[in-house]
């Protein structure tokens, strides 16, 4: 800064422009749309980070290693408290209340170093959302820059956000001003269209803060947003993937025979497939070079960002370091991938895979769904998690269910998605399948890992129409239409039952998990047609 007049009437006018409709006015320059090299130099001269030995910008994001879910908030507004699925997720924050946090970071934030990034959410222009960040770390306009989809230079004359996300990751909420939990706050207002972060330097937080916002959009559009990745075959059929974490919805979509066309968020709409994003957040503990190595060559390239991975003074790389967390990201462009579809587009699905990883051991792994059954298992979001995945956990198995495969993320009831999906998959005949990733033989701990050459063996027939042609057969306990028969695939495997030495400790462990579902169920039954509820997973009778 000098004290030249006319300069700093410059950078006050360039300051002005950058924090259009942000409610921030700039006691300095503003590092507006800096390029992904501007944003690692401000990084590292900062000392936010530290660059690999590959040029990877690595940064440690404190205290939070993970999403803050217990501290997001909706602001409850006249327009739509009527549609907000309420509870604990989407809790309460009155009006007064958000107005009067906004002003506090907008305060704060007025007298900090800023940068700003504008972006889009949505492959496709005609559902596509504009969005401003604002924060106070380069580190984080980087992780925007690198996650969202970037306007061409000229698209950025005269940008006006349609959602702003104010961003004081070192800001501390107060419970006693603010009427919060905690020093962490993720609130957002739909009527002000404005998402306030503070007090998590956890970067997944911007990307999911977005997600929300495109899930509560985006079907009042007649667009079904889903938590899902997706890819494109070589004849143009599009599948999709749903699944939580640890299920493989990463490593299944990521096929060389297929081009991938987003790894977390997409839309379905009368158009087809589009990505909201225009990169890829991929967990990499125990990433090798070996399985994945379009993940691991992206994650050793300068322009990455690497939250919370360990490396030696070299920056060499430990991938199987947990000590921060389990939780190891890289963020990367999506063209840092080499058998991608650029233009974040697809035609109308042909599949639709459900991922469950079943560590109770007694799903099939591959079933094909109805329409009904389809509905239920989105509705259900089915995964079981094992020791070493989750803080607390025992030996034993332990089933989670998420909503729509998107529990946090979604404003809207479940069944708004779930009534869409049915829909969709009606209107454009997709196949649906049901694929178990998780165990076989015998629970975790008993039986092994469902092998992944059997896996992607049996995905590779359903999508390429194939499976369809075989014969199927309906398993007794939960209902669903496995195939008898598949060359290549041993008999067994395709049966889970006769997969396990013990029979009775089968039809136990089975029954055991009918209870879980039955029990989840009721969490959503009011709100689905008699055709869903005809389908749903009961004990026999």
């Amino acid at each position: 800064m000098t004290n030249n007049p006319a300069h700093e009437r410059g950078w006050k006018k360039h300051a002005e422009i950058a924090l259009v409709g942000t409610g921030v006015h700039a006691s300095r320059p503003v590092h507006a749309n800096q390029t992904a090299a501007a944003l690692v130099a401000e990084a590292v001269r900062r000392n936010e980070g530290r660059l690999s030995v590959d040029g990877a910008l690595m940064v440690e994001t404190g205290v939070h290693t993970g999403r803050s879910v217990q501290d997001k908030f909706v602001v409850d507004e006249p327009s739509v408290t009527a549609d907000i699925w309420w509870g604990k997720i989407n809790q309460r924050m009155p009006v007064e209340r958000f107005n009067a946090l906004r002003g506090r970071v907008q305060a704060y934030l007025q007298g900090q170093d800023l940068f700003t990034q504008d972006l889009y959410a949505g492959a496709d222009p005609a559902h596509r959302v504009r969005v401003r960040l604002v924060t106070t770390q380069a580190w984080n306009a980087l992780f925007a820059r690198n996650m969202f989809i970037r306007p061409a230079e000229a698209e950025l004359e005269g940008f006006e956000p349609d959602y702003v996300i104010l961003h004081a990751p070192l800001f501390q909420t107060d419970p006693h001003i603010d009427g919060v939990r905690s020093s962490t706050t993720i609130a957002m207002s739909f009527e002000q269209k404005m998402i306030v972060i503070a007090g998590s330097e956890y970067a997944g937080e911007v990307k999911k803060s977005i997600f929300t916002v495109m899930n509560w959009i985006l079907p009042a559009k007649g667009v079904l947003p889903m938590h899902c990745s997706a890819n494109i075959g070589k004849d143009g059929d599009v599948a999709l993937f749903f699944g939580l974490s640890g299920t493989g919805k990463t490593t299944l979509s990521s096929d060389p025979e297929r081009r991938l066309i987003g790894d977390d968020e997409h839309g379905w709409s009368e158009n087809g497939t589009f990505n909201f994003e225009g990169g890829c957040y991929a967990k990499v503990i125990n990433l090798s070079k070996e399985a994945e190595p379009e993940i691991w060559a992206a994650t050793h390239r300068f322009g990455s960002v690497l939250e919370n991975v360990i490396g030696n003074k070299h920056g060499h790389l430990d991938l199987t370091d947990k000590s921060l967390t389990e939780n190891t990201r890289s963020c990367y462009p999506v063209e840092f991938i080499p058998n991608v579809e650029l233009t974040g587009r697809g035609g109308q699905p042909k599949n639709v895979v459900m991922l469950t990883c079943d560590a109770f051991g007694v799903l099939p792994p591959i079933s094909r769904l109805t329409p009904a059954q389809a509905m239920y298992h989105f509705l259900s979001g089915y995964t079981a998690l094992v020791a070493g995945t989750e803080k607390g956990l025992g030996s034993e198995p332990k089933a989670t269910f998420s909503t729509c495969f998107a529990h946090p993320f979604l404003p809207r009831h479940p069944e708004v998605y779930g009534r869409m999906l049915a829909d969709l998959i009606a209107r454009h005949g997709s196949t649906c399948w049901l694929v178990n990733t998780g165990w076989s033989g015998g629970s975790y701990g008993v039986g092994s890992r469902m092998s992944i050459k059997h896996t992607r063996a049996l995905l590779a027939r359903a999508l390429d129409g194939s499976l369809t042609k075989m014969e199927f057969r309906k398993e007794p306990f939960f209902g669903l239409s496995i195939p008898a028969h598949v060359p290549g695939i041993p008999d067994e495997v395709l049966d889970p039952r006769q997969a396990w030495a013990d029979k009775a400790a089968y039809d136990r462990t089975a029954k055991q998990l009918i209870g879980r579902f039955e029990e989840n169920f009721t969490s959503f039954e009011a709100g689905v047609g008699d055709d869903v509820k005809a389908v749903a997973i009961r004990a026999a009778a």
